[in-house]
């Protein structure tokens, strides 16, 4: 159980907050690339409590800059975006992607007054289809590089990502992903069908965990007995600052995991990957993810899940249909003849759960148990990390060494006395190209 203060410290994601200064020593994904068009419309995000516009110049260059004018206020998401800058439609001032004024038209030709205004931007890389942003230290010099994480640098075609709003703070998203107890229960059917009811994880529903904490974040395994002389341990990860990583589960499976973004205090920007590391994603995974199965979700927010918002709201294009108000359309009817939660889908289940009666739920009144371990070991290595940085201005070990981010999730099915964190050593470093090491 966490006291106030500390639970304040790690949900609030601010400028100036513990937590908002330790996110912005990151990279930060934001959006698919494919949604930011030369000379398209511009896009409201919102990162960290910020409220910005990312747009396309002619020059392909992408820019993430102030959502408002810094001439009078005007909303820059209506700004013409032409000729390599955001032309502001109330006077006409425009910037390029680097902060800098181009023109202002209403003012005098020799005003010296665009050298010495500049609207707020942060640098932005793209890589494999993904758009990042980095909202540190203006000091390039000591900018990290893009970390190396397996499921941005694998070819695109062995990949799925996608993205989604949730209403709830980062951090219980994240801690929802985590948790490897949950899993057999709050996706399991009370019927016979479906893959989970056949998954190894649903032999033995009351797992011993074991955690360790790592240079990258921590690594929390699960026991499960299969047998007198077997055990199945599931390793999920949990990597700096804010990405969780799940095991494959059987045969023709995938590894998976989420980027946790925080939008603000209230709304996490939930970017799920799923990606096979030494070949294409199976054709018939990659149409259940994004069609989503006979009118249910997979982990994947299918294409039917979206409902568009008005250009003002931040991501407009990632709102979802299944949400807090109408009560993630839980159905009692299939929770009482097929499916244990009653709830459409799996991420709808984790959703559902997640998010919980509140955006930030009051982590005071909490009974943690046994299969919390992880978690608990996973907030205190965060509060360590935003406490070290506010205190003394240390950062994370190896923060900017882009090879600490190659970390892989692992099942194994191992003998009883064989240690899981030597046996899974290898296997938890990914290596591009690489298959899974060991069978599934």
């Amino acid at each position: 159980m966490l006291t106030h203060e500390e639970n304040e410290t790690l949900v609030r994601v601010g400028p100036g907050t513990a937590m908002g200064n330790l996110f912005r020593l990151y990279w930060i994904p934001f959006l698919p690339g494919k949604d930011i068009v030369a000379d398209g419309q511009p896009q409201r995000v919102r990162l960290l409590g910020e409220d910005l516009v990312a747009f396309r110049g002619t020059d392909g260059k992408v820019g993430l800059v102030d959502h408002q004018c810094p001439h009078r206020g005007a909303p820059m998401v209506y700004a013409r975006n032409e000729d390599c800058g955001l032309r502001c439609v109330y006077h006409g001032w425009k910037f390029n992607a680097d902060g800098g004024v181009d023109d202002m038209p209403a003012e005098p030709v020799r005003s010296r007054l665009k050298e010495r205004v500049k609207i707020k931007s942060y640098p932005v890389q793209e890589r494999n289809g993904m758009l990042w942003a980095y909202m540190g230290p203006e000091d390039e010099a000591n900018r990290p590089p893009l970390p190396h994480l397996e499921w941005n640098m694998v070819p695109e075609e062995n990949a799925v990502v996608t993205v989604r709003v949730q209403e709830c703070n980062w951090l219980q998203a994240l801690e929802g992903e985590i948790d490897s107890a949950h899993a057999p229960i709050l996706h399991g059917r009370i019927d016979d069908g479906g893959s989970i009811n056949q998954w190894v994880a649903k032999r033995d529903l009351r797992p011993t965990f074991e955690c360790i904490r790592q240079d990258f974040g921590m690594s929390i395994a699960s026991r499960r007995v299969l047998d007198d002389d077997k055990l199945y341990w599931r390793v999920n990860q949990f990597v700096m600052p804010f990405y969780s990583m799940v095991p494959p589960q059987a045969k023709y499976s995938e590894l998976s995991g989420h980027a946790w973004v925080p939008i603000d205090d209230e709304h996490t920007l939930c970017i799920m990957f799923s990606y096979v590391p030494h070949h294409e994603m199976y054709a018939r995974t990659r149409e259940l993810f994004i069609n989503g199965h006979q009118g249910r979700e997979t982990g994947h927010a299918s294409k039917e899940a979206y409902v568009k918002m008005p250009p003002i709201t931040p991501y407009a294009n990632y709102w979802t249909k299944y949400n807090r108000a109408n009560g993630y359309q839980f159905d009692f009817a299939s929770q009482q003849t097929t499916y244990f939660s009653g709830l459409p889908g799996l991420w709808v289940q984790d959703a559902a759960c997640q998010s919980g009666e509140q955006a930030v739920y009051d982590r005071t009144k909490e009974n943690l148990c046994t299969s919390d371990t992880g978690i608990a070991m996973t907030r205190r290595v965060l509060l360590e990390h935003a406490g070290a940085l506010r205190d003394e201005g240390v950062k994370p070990t190896r923060q900017d060494d882009p090879e600490l981010y190659m970390v892989r999730a692992v099942s194994l099915t191992l003998p009883k006395d064989e240690v899981w964190s030597e046996a899974g050593a290898e296997h938890m470093t990914a290596v591009l190209g690489k298959d899974f090491g060991y069978a599934l």
